[in-house]
């Protein structure tokens, strides 16, 4: 099977990179490689590499940056989603295209499914759901992996911002009153592989819009807590700071979150037989490694 990732050197992308079986055949793209928003350059790309599977990880995801750069943040994820999707259609590839939480408003007391109304607060999240329709009317072979609250050994991300703040502080002010599902990327890269293979091996995918992310649901004020309890059992820290819980009004930004978007994995498991695996277990495999990436 071939495989063209896009996105290479995000979260994702690079575990991707890491995990796909040796006797797949992969051309692993990130911006300097491809820009996705050149539509003349990714039909080249496509049409020369002839995939089998394209797996779209490249995102503008710089969620407050967005509300003063909706135009880049369009582009890429709708315009450069949809010219990847485009050409999956014209050379016979399916395209795995992956999504937000933040496609949500919020607003729900229960795991969120992808039968759910989408309602977008801000622009991020905008841009993403017209990258889910985009992807959906170009290419009839199309998967829509929606993921949330990503973590790994790799980028900029929560964990390893409160693991930097945690090593200079006794007190931090954490939100309490965001919930959601924490996912490590290394899983979502090998649900990624699954349902690729999946397609290759079975013609009679059914294609969609999915949801697929850690387990359980949580607070950002638990997840905060987890952390820092296992990097103190490892010996990451030498104390444990105290959390001083606030709500997110307290920190106030340019791009409103979501303060629940948790996700319903349900669907994934009965079509692909995958399974949410839990957070906390990832978070204690790869805590040492996230943390020896930000030293």
């Amino acid at each position: 099977m071939k495989i063209l990732i896009t996105g290479a050197n995000g979260q994702i992308g690079r575990s991707l990179i890491r995990t796909i079986p040796k006797h797949h055949i992969l051309l692993a793209a990130d911006r300097t490689v491809l820009d996705i928003t050149r539509r003349t350059a990714v039909f080249r790309t496509v049409a020369a590499f002839r995939p089998d599977i394209i797996i779209n990880a490249a995102a503008y995801t710089a969620v407050d940056q967005a509300e003063s750069e909706p135009e880049t943040a369009t582009a890429v994820n709708e315009y450069g989603a949809m010219h990847l999707a485009q050409a999956a259609a014209e050379n016979g590839a399916a395209i795995l295209h992956l999504s937000t939480d933040y496609v949500f408003d919020g607003k729900a007391n229960t795991p969120y499914r992808e039968t759910d109304i989408p309602r977008p607060q801000n622009v991020y999240g905008t841009s993403k759901l017209a990258g889910e329709a985009a992807v959906q009317a170009a290419c009839p072979r199309s998967i829509i992996l929606r993921t949330s609250w990503v973590f790994s050994e790799y980028g900029n991300h929560f964990v390893n911002k409160l693991l930097q703040s945690a090593l200079h502080h006794n007190t931090l002010d954490m939100v309490a009153d965001q919930y959601g599902t924490p996912t490590y990327a290394g899983d979502i890269a090998a649900a990624l592989i699954h349902i690729a293979e999946t397609i290759h091996n079975d013609s009679t995918t059914d294609y969609g819009i999915y949801h697929f992310s850690g387990s359980p649901c949580t607070s950002r004020l638990s997840f905060a807590q987890a952390i820092l309890k296992s990097a103190y059992q490892q010996g990451i820290l030498t104390h444990i700071p105290a959390l001083n819980p606030v709500s997110s009004t307290h920190y106030p930004t340019a791009a409103y979150r979501p303060l629940y978007s948790c996700l319903d994995n349900t669907k994934i498991q009965a079509a692909f037989n995958i399974s949410p695996r839990d957070w906390k277990k990832s978070l204690s495999l790869k805590i040492n490694r996230i943390f020896k990436n930000i030293k």
